[in-house]
This record gives C-alpha cells, sequence and structure tokens, in this order.
C-alpha cells in the first residue's frame, strides 16, 4: 500500500513539461528545483514529493520526450529521429550523462531508465529488419557513435550521419 498524497496528474505533467522547457532553453547546469517549480505552477515541495532531485526530473522529463519525438516503427527512422532530435537535446544530455559520472546512484537509473530503454528499441529493430547483424555490436556502433558526437562534435548530429549509419549497418558503403 503506497503512502502519501497520490500524485496530482496535471501537476506531473506540468513539472515534466517545466523540467523538459528548461532543459532546451538553458541547460542541465542551470536547471533548479526551484525554476521547474516556478515554470510549473507548484510548490518546490511537490516537485520533490514525487523526485528525490533535479536529476531524477530531468531524468524522467528527458524518457517521456523521448518516447514523443523517437518512435518510428523501422530502422532508417530510427536513427533518422535519433539523430536529428539530439541536437535540441546536447545540453541536457550532456548534463545528464555529466551527472552520472558523479553520482553513481543516478548512474544506474540513467542506464537502466533511459539509455536501456533507448537501446532495447533500437536492437529489436536491429533483430527485425537485419536478422544477419549482431544487435549489440549495431547497438554500440550507433550509440557510440551518437554519445562521442554529443559530448565533443554536435553539430555533426544529421540524417545524413544516420542514413550513413543505416547504410554501415545493412552492410553497405555510401
Amino acid at each position: 500500500m503506497k503512502r502519501g498524497r497520490p500524485r496530482d496528474e496535471r501537476a506531473r505533467l506540468a513539472i515534466l513539461q517545466a523540467a523538459r522547457d528548461l532543459l532546451l532553453e538553458h541547460g542541465y547546469g542551470a536547471l533548479t528545483v526551484e525554476g521547474i517549480a516556478r515554470r510549473a505552477g507548484v510548490g518546490r515541495q511537490t516537485v520533490y514529493r514525487w523526485w528525490p532531485t533535479k536529476a531524477d526530473v530531468a531524468l524522467e522529463a528527458m524518457n517521456a520526450q523521448a518516447e514523443l519525438e523517437i518512435a518510428a516503427g523501422d530502422l532508417a527512422g530510427f536513427l533518422r529521429e535519433t539523430f536529428t532530435v539530439a541536437p535540441r537535446y546536447v545540453a541536457a544530455l550532456s548534463g545528464l550523462m555529466a551527472h552520472a559520472q558523479l553520482d553513481p546512484a543516478f548512474a544506474t537509473r540513467f542506464r537502466a531508465e533511459f539509455l536501456a530503454r533507448r537501446r532495447a528499441a533500437l536492437i529489436d529493430l536491429v533483430r527485425a529488419e537485419l536478422p544477419d547483424a549482431d544487435p549489440e555490436y549495431a547497438a554500440d556502433l550507433v550509440f557510440g557513435t551518437l554519445w562521442y558526437l554529443v559530448l565533443t562534435r554536435p553539430e555533426r548530429l544529421d540524417a545524413a550521419l544516420a542514413d550513413q549509419l543505416y547504410a554501415t549497418l545493412r552492410g553497405r558503403r555510401r
């Protein structure tokens, strides 16, 4: 049996939207629980009641956004959506990755709740479309490239690179 006040779904959605908007506007480093609460029109305690840290709110907001923006049912579409959406979220993604390097407990949640979900979606598509490919290697190739560029050369994240990765996965050169 759960204790405490049940979540108000409108407040939860407002908080997640506020966190997403602030991440896009200012990046993870400038994100605060106070800022999220103010933007969402709720008290700080409402945020803290459901999420222990700003990293946890940001993680849930990014998960929800990834599910909305990267929902392609085919491998080529998944890669294109991933590599064209990522530039908008570089400041958020790089901040969350940096936080994961400093906080082992958050790193565990980040891997399980964000990274593993996106990886599983890609692996499912590789298995369905490229039965001769090694899905784990494909995921390493795609997400290794993605994260390297998010952290070092975000200007390279685009549809052309996604198409090039797709051709590589299919065993063709472009």
